[in-house]
């Protein structure tokens, strides 16, 4: 008897553990046709307003005329390219923004981060109040505030006041710094310069190879190489001797004065002076407290360890404290790297044509919106993806091995 209910027992509880299961299954289910509904049905309502106001989806207008122009580009452009080629513009001027942004920042804010815990009150005091008053400035705010300021009349002249005989002089005698933008030299395009630039490539790269070399023979002998001095030796050399094998052009192309405007040279409108400081400052307040925060999880006896063997501070914070501190600090450093990407796209605000701009601009002539729309999400989501498994890769790297 005691058998036939142990058993009976034992089989109930099967039952209702199978009809856990059995709902779960049910409900993930539900769930699933709900959101498969929902997508049907937006898709649905999609195609009967596009067949509506006969717009024909896909993507073949790519290859169509433009028809715009564009302000800024780092590619050559005309209204007569296509649209394709319009928004890999925006791309490449959204990537500009975002590497000069990131390297910035980043520089600023490791800075800002280690003058902060300086034992010089004053300097500390300032770092403080940079960090927290600069967090809780919206960043199309400041944005807008930097945009202000180098078209102001108050703080740039005009071009014209570079005019006639009592005109301005121009900084150094060839750089104008204008409301309209900073107008400077800039080398002429020739192929000679291709030879610099794979001279400069070639550099990086074998002064990379020769750090993890160094890496190997510290490991295996404890002696290290020189690499800095060797690595800046192949960086600044080998574009020399590119630059002279491709014949050693000299050209510069000089900003030449007009009657009402400048030409020639290179340019730095203001919308790119704008979005680049205003997300630059922005994100390296928050890069700052994320370096100070790194810097404190390092224990203490570590600082005094290295005191004790007679090394300098600097020394002390580079080779022993930094390097500790990045285990802590690459993981929320790489969300604010995708924030400051996805940022960018907020340059619409001054008229800075990146991504955004452009392809808002491609969907009010098209009235292809979803195309457009799905553009933008690809190229943000592989963006951000690229940049945090680099970061991630580059974490679990740093990370300390466990026997």
């Amino acid at each position: 008897m005691a058998n036939a209910i142990s058993s009976f027992k034992r089989t109930l509880r099967i039952i209702t553990m199978n009809g856990k299961e059995v709902k779960a299954v049910i409900f993930q289910a539900a769930f699933f046709f709900l959101v498969a509904g929902g997508a049907y049905f937006l898709y649905h309502n999609m195609q009967v307003n596009l067949e509506r106001q006969n717009i024909q989806t896909g993507f073949h207008y790519l290859s169509l005329e433009s028809g715009f122009a564009i302000g800024e580009s780092w590619i050559s452009y005309s209204p007569s390219s296509s649209y394709a080629r319009a928004i890999l513009v925006g791309f490449i001027n959204t990537s500009v923004v975002a590497v000069l942004g990131i390297t910035l920042a980043t520089l600023i804010g490791v800075f800002v981060g280690v003058a902060a815990l300086s034992s010089n009150w004053l300097v500390s005091k300032l770092t403080s109040v940079y960090i927290n008053f600069l967090r809780n400035l919206p960043v199309l705010l400041q944005i807008i505030l930097w945009y202000t300021i180098v078209t102001s009349p108050r703080f740039l002249p005009t071009v014209r006041d570079f005019n006639g005989e009592n005109g301005l002089e121009p900084f150094l005698g060839t750089i104008y710094m204008t409301r309209q933008g900073i107008f400077m030299p800039f080398f002429e395009a020739d192929i000679g310069w291709l030879g610099a630039a794979i001279g400069l490539a070639t550099g990086i790269f074998i002064s990379i190879w020769i750090r993890y070399l160094s890496r190997i023979r510290m490991d295996k002998t404890g002696q290290q190489l020189p690499v800095f001095w060797i690595g800046t030796s192949f960086i600044l050399v080998l574009p020399c001797i590119g630059w002279l094998l491709m014949g050693a052009p000299v050209g510069i192309d000089y900003p030449e004065m007009g009657r009402f405007r400048l030409s020639g040279g290179a340019t730095i409108t203001p919308e790119f002076i704008a979005v680049l400081f205003g997300l630059t400052i922005y994100a390296s307040a928050f890069i700052a407290d994320i370096v100070r925060s790194g810097i404190l999880s390092v224990p203490t006896g570590q600082v005094e360890a290295g005191r004790s063997l007679g090394l300098q501070e600097g020394v002390i914070m580079g080779r022993i404290v930094l390097p500790q501190a990045l285990r802590i600090i690459i993981p929320p450093l790489t969300s604010q790297y995708l924030n400051l990407t996805k940022n960018s796209s907020l340059a619409v605000a001054v008229g800075y044509p990146d991504l955004v701009s452009i392809s808002n601009t491609t969907l009010n002539q098209t009235g292809q919106a979803p195309e457009a729309i799905m553009i933008m999400m690809i190229v943000y989501l592989s963006t951000s993806l690229t940049t945090a498994f680099f970061m991630n890769w580059y974490d679990k790297k740093i990370q300390f091995v466990e026997r």
